[in-house]
């Protein structure tokens, strides 16, 4: 594996890198406290191209490579894990899905204004009672012919009050079990389509989590994507990818922390020298940026095979266990390192601490990552 990054690589790391210091820092900090979506900043990613990184421009994107993707959303998150998300589940669930499994009328329709940034998506499969376990779908689409009807509930949905356009996952034919299950294209201001409340959260709270609440929806046959019953595996196929994406959003909130704290530590005085000179506070740097390495280069090495056409489901799922476990550690070390300081918000790492927590939740639980890794090498050992 080549470790040097190319030119165009290294121009869109410093370009997402100046973006994250000067429009989201100013204000990252208000809108975390008000729960405030960061609309501006954004549009504005939209209009760089990230919002659609990966996707063939004659689709509206920006046709760049899954190593650039994870370079652009370190620096994001790096700041604003908040902005992170919205540009992740934009690219990997929403964008990635529609250009990989979409006719040619669905991808001018939908995928184009998405990946230009115009609009954002969203990706419901989860739901009250069908969280880890996705084949326990209780939301229905029911086939009437020229059009399905579509009734249920979605939870934890990211994008969920900003979103214009929505991939939903529903079952079709229950008898079928996870085969009878599909994926809709579904637009905000359909008759019986309904959002609930923003969910007041812990973390990423400048991002917009919403339940969808949806009564006797008519969702037109051609919004269905792929063949009946593909929806399942359109789900499984997209959060393979969407991993990494959430891996990369885990490691910018853990490089984040960790320059923070290294600063801080390079400045604040204990027992009349800096308090990097003291080796409790050295060895936990140490340990910091050693697992930062490690972390990314299992991004930079899913994001290659993706490139590559490779299956990525156990490389992804790697990514994304050990770059999330990396994230709580290094922001509960940054906060210990800053000291009282670390527990105000002025000083940005208590909530990169609880930012970090949910990377190891949404898009797969680390128990999940775990069963998907453990059963690839059962595979593989045959």
């Amino acid at each position: 594996m080549n470790f040097n990054l190319s030119e165009e690589q290294l121009m869109i790391q410093q370009a997402a890198r100046d973006f994250a210091q000067t429009e989201l820092l100013p204000g990252v900090i208000e809108r975390d406290n008000q729960q405030k979506f960061p609309h501006e900043q954004v549009k504005k990613m939209g209009e760089m191209g990230f919002l659609g990184m990966m996707v063939d421009p004659k689709y509206g994107g920006a046709g760049m490579d899954s190593v650039s993707y994870v370079l652009a959303i370190e620096e994001i998150a790096k700041v604003d894990a908040s902005a992170a998300v919205v540009m992740s589940v934009n690219n990997s669930l929403v964008c990635a899905g529609l250009e990989k499994f979409c006719n040619e009328e669905q991808k001018m329709k939908y995928l184009k204004p998405l990946a230009s940034g115009e609009v954002i998506g969203a990706f419901a499969l989860s739901e009250p009672e069908a969280g880890s376990d996705a084949t326990s779908q209780q939301t229905t689409a029911v086939d009437h012919g020229d059009h399905y009807i579509l009734n249920g509930t979605k939870n934890w949905i990211t994008n969920g009050g900003t979103a214009t356009y929505y991939i939903v996952i529903a079952q079709t034919d229950p008898e079928k079990k996870h085969k009878g299950i599909n994926a809709f294209i579904v637009e905000k201001g359909w008759e019986g389509f309904a959002i609930g409340p923003k969910e007041d959260k812990l973390g990423i709270r400048g991002s917009d989590t919403h339940s969808l609440l949806f009564t006797d929806v008519k969702i037109p046959k051609e919004n269905r994507i792929g063949e009946d019953g593909f929806g399942f595996n359109f789900a499984m196929a997209v959060l393979n990818g969407g991993r990494i994406g959430i891996a990369s959003q885990a490691l910018g909130i853990a490089s984040g922390a960790y320059e923070l704290a290294l600063k801080y530590a390079q400045v604040r005085k204990a027992f009349k020298t800096e308090i990097i000179n003291h080796q409790a506070i050295a060895f936990k740097l140490a340990d910091m940026a050693t697992s930062i390495m490690a972390a990314r280069m299992l991004c930079y090495k899913a994001a290659v095979e993706k490139d590559e056409g490779k299956d990525i489901s156990e490389i992804g799922a790697m990514a994304k266990l050990y770059s999330s476990q990396v994230a709580m550690d290094t922001s509960i070390e940054a906060v210990q390192i800053h000291g009282g300081y670390g527990y105000v918000k002025e000083y940005h790492v208590e909530r990169m601490m609880r930012d970090a927590k949910i990377t190891q939740i949404y898009e797969g639980t680390s128990e999940i990552q775990k069963i998907v890794i453990s059963r690839s090498i059962v595979k593989n050992s045959k």
